[in-house]
């Protein structure tokens, strides 16, 4: 392999790294979303139950 061609393969596979990585990046943070709407959720379910048993 002449090293122009090893240099366009390790660009190729930089560029393919780069997009895993930035897919993986997006699937985190939507699972981080989903999670802190859960949490916010959770939380307003407690504090209305709470509201409910004092009242």
């Amino acid at each position: 392999m002449g090293p122009e061609l090893h240099y366009q393969v390790m660009i190729n596979r930089a560029s393919e790294l780069q997009e895993e990585a930035a897919a993986h990046r997006r699937a985190r943070e939507a699972q981080s979303d989903m999670k802190a709407q859960q949490r916010s959720g959770h939380r307003r379910l407690r504090a209305a139950f709470g509201k409910l048993r004092t009242s």
